[in-house]
């Protein structure tokens, strides 16, 4: 039995509370169990100046933890002066995941930022912030349609991700932190609404893992994934 009295093919709780922030465009308050990540959706009127004059905007991602997110306080980054090499990896990971199913002309010079603010962590919190900023980025856009500031709607798809791993020789979903910290391989799935993928992140931790115990952690995270879009679809209904 895992720790957490969950089957190996059972999500944590899942929890998406959307207009979580009064002044952004769109917002959402996600929980995986015990992990919260709170995640606003902002547009400007600007992009990038690799793609000024080009006809088309983009969407970024910034990822961070409150210094209170883990069980002892950890410093900000910015007094340190600089991010962490895993900040920087999450942040990319979770543009690329919402440029995945975002027409990008659609949006004209314009750009998303997505914000990713890691209020308690506990496993999981890349693929958190991958699922709340799908909502999010689906209530800006619908209210940037609404307001008549974008005449089409750029969102192609839906995106969620979650984790997987091998824990005890048994394949199992959505690892928390006492899974994950202790686990023999683990991974991440990010994949849209047509079930293609965005990415996956898979590592052997304390040995490799064969290709039936891969393909056993797939089939977890197409299903957690599916669980996933229904609760992200009645969010944004």
């Amino acid at each position: 039995m895992r720790p957490s009295q969950r089957d190996s093919a059972q999500l944590r709780p899942v929890s998406l509370e959307v207009k979580v922030n009064r002044y952004a465009e769109g917002s959402c308050l996600v929980s995986f169990g015990h992990t919260k990540v709170l995640v606003t959706a902002s547009l400007e009127e600007s992009v990038p100046g690799f793609l000024r004059g080009k006809g088309q905007g983009w969407v970024t991602a910034e990822y961070g933890m409150l210094p209170r997110a883990t069980h002892t306080r950890g410093r900000r980054e910015a007094a340190a002066g600089k991010q962490s090499g895993r900040t920087q990896e999450i942040q990319r990971l979770i543009g690329r995941s919402m440029r995945a199913i975002v027409d990008l002309k659609a949006l004209g010079e314009r750009q998303i930022t997505i914000d990713c603010d890691v209020v308690q962590a506990d496993g999981g919190t890349r693929t958190a912030a991958i699922t709340g900023a799908w909502v999010a980025l689906r209530l800006a856009t619908r209210y940037l349609l609404t307001e008549g500031v974008l005449k089409t709607d750029p969102i192609l798809d839906q995106v969620a991700a979650v984790s997987c791993g091998v824990c005890d020789g048994v394949p199992v979903l959505d690892l928390d932190y006492e899974e994950d910290s202790s686990a023999e391989a683990d991974s991440n799935f990010v994949l849209t609404g047509k079930g293609d993928i965005v990415e996956i992140q898979a590592t052997g931790e304390k040995r490799g893992f064969t290709r039936t115990e891969f393909e056993a952690l797939f089939d977890l995270a197409r299903g957690g994934i599916e669980e996933l879009l229904e609760l992200q679809r009645a969010a944004t209904a």
